[in-house]
């Protein structure tokens, strides 16, 4: 099956591209990048790869390996417009995130939204992680301003984290860790009827991930053909799971 990812031109994280991107294509389903321009080569935000301060909270080594194949491959130097995308010729989407500045090209478009919008109306997969959820938060059903996400149960990346996150690093790196003013919960959760029921933010959790053998720090929640998970750490549950949706 054909999956696309967006992403931006920069700054996306490593894990959450990296890793469903193994997943998708070890079992035999092809992934096709979108970036705003068609040709264009993306990157990844360089502090994941290097460490985010004094060579900590960065991606594990694992997804660093993985990236590294991924920079190396066809698809990665092919990628499509956004604006070009024919949604109808794909099987799933899958919304990775990321939180450094570069992130704003992604998350903001309208030009994305619009497409994000006409392929959920296809009733097929869809996957979030982390600030991908603002994505679809931002993105309106066809012919009206209700969010997509309107009537689904939701994670996306929880407030305590990002608040703990840029509370940490602030008096080193600014606001790296604040994407926007407003906390991606907050923002999501006002896309929903009924954030008190729809929205889930799962286990608090803060260094412990999950990896390829051990789901039990990773959190996801599923309505119907929707996925969505946290932050990095739920990126190898959030890759089967999706692999599970196109099967």
């Amino acid at each position: 099956m054909r999956v696309l990812m967006p992403v931006p031109n920069r700054d996306f994280d490593v894990t959450e591209v990296a890793v469903p991107w193994r997943i998708l294509t070890d079992a035999g389903h092809q992934v096709v990048f979108a970036t705003e321009r068609a040709g264009t080569r993306p990157a990844a935000d360089p502090r994941l790869l290097t460490g985010v301060l004094f060579g900590q909270l960065g991606a594990a080594e694992e997804p660093k390996a993985f990236y590294d194949e991924l920079t190396r491959s066809e698809e990665f130097a092919a990628t499509v417009g956004w604006a070009d995308v024919d949604v109808d010729g794909f099987d799933g989407l899958i919304l990775p995130g990321g939180h450094a500045p570069g992130m704003r090209q992604y998350l903001g478009s309208e030009v994305l939204h619009q497409q994000v919008g006409r392929f959920w109306a296809l009733g097929r997969p869809v996957g979030a992680i982390c600030h991908g959820v603002l994505v679809l938060a931002r993105s309106r059903e066809a012919g009206g301003d209700r969010s997509v996400l309107a009537g689904r149960r939701t994670t996306c990346l929880p407030k305590y984290m990002e608040r703990s996150a840029y509370l940490s690093t602030a008096w080193r790196l600014g606001r790296y860790y604040r994407t926007y003013p407003a906390y991606v919960e907050d923002e999501v959760k006002a896309a929903l009827d009924d954030p008190g029921t729809l929205f889930e933010r799962g286990p608090r959790v803060l260094t412990a991930r999950g990896s390829a053998t051990d789901d039990a720090p990773a959190f996801v929640v599923q309505d119907r053909n929707y996925l969505s998970a946290r932050w990095p750490g739920d990126a190898y549950l959030f890759g089967r799971r999706f692999l599970e949706l196109l099967a």
